[in-house]
């Protein structure tokens, strides 16, 4: 019987075509599966005493990247960054990476990919420390970017405190109690608060510090975005401490945070 039909070559013909269609729908549903949601690049440092934090992050993230479902890819200097690079991202991640000694064109490309809203950022730590270092000038437009602010000292002995959330409602503090304590950083104080110049979402209180510190600035925000860039930007201070990553209040707002500047909430 079998015979019969693997000779009848019209049948044969007819099951076959019907085989191989099964097989590339099987296919193309497979691959649609494993499709990425969106892609995300961070930039991060290679080296120096924020490379416990940016191995703790890569290890956080890239299993975040498996279980929902997103691509990332990370790179370690503003070279490769470019107009035709940066469009293959919807989000832009700079994991304790400064805003300076960026190349011109990375530069210009990423002025541009934040101010025609083509993807979404979200900045760590390192982000803000703004003014002339290492035989750099400062980059004016990220400070005005960052609220208009430069960096003027740090909490070099590391302190904990309790932070403050102000605005609830924001999606990326879905999930967040109205104050949490972080363990360990080093917090910045700047020339002023960028609260007029942006959305502060989160402070600390400077009175929560332990060890007790005198470097202090008043009215200090940690968490805030500048709603007058199209892109959607998230900046988070808290960044330099491998054990933020054990903060349940801490990864869910970074979690929050990716998904509603790559614009999936």
């Amino acid at each position: 019987m079998l015979h019969r039909f693997v000779n009848d070559k019209p049948v044969f013909l007819l099951m076959l075509a019907f085989l191989l269609c099964n097989a590339a729908a099987i296919a193309q549903k497979t691959s649609r599966a494993h499709k990425a949601r969106f892609n995300v690049v961070a930039i991060a440092e290679n080296g120096g005493h924020h490379i416990d934090y940016s191995t703790a992050a890569k290890t956080w993230l890239n299993k975040l990247a498996a279980d929902s479902n997103f691509s990332i890819t990370y790179i370690e200097n503003s070279k490769p960054i470019n107009d035709s690079m940066l469009a293959q991202y919807q989000l832009f991640i700079q994991l304790d990476y400064p805003p300076y000694g960026w190349t011109d064109s990375a530069a210009g490309a990423f002025k541009k990919y934040m101010e025609q809203g083509k993807g979404g950022w979200l900045g760590f730590h390192h982000a803000s420390l703004l003014g002339e270092f290492d035989g750099f000038p400062i980059w004016q437009w990220f400070s005005d970017f960052m609220g208009g602010i430069r960096y003027k000292n740090y909490i070099a002995g590391f302190v904990s405190a309790k932070i403050n959330t102000e605005d609830k409602l924001h999606p990326c503090m879905r999930g967040v109690p109205a104050s949490f304590i972080i363990d360990k950083d080093e917090f910045y104080t700047y020339n002023q608060s960028p609260r007029p110049n942006v959305h502060v979402i989160a402070s600390v209180d400077e009175s929560s510090y332990t060890p007790a510190s005198t470097i202090t600035m008043g009215d200090h925000p940690v968490i805030w975005s500048n709603e007058n860039m199209k892109a959607r930007n998230l900046y988070i201070f808290m960044g330099h401490s491998p054990g933020l990553f054990k903060n349940t209040a801490y990864t869910t707002i970074f979690k929050n945070a990716i998904f509603w500047a790559a614009g999936k909430q």
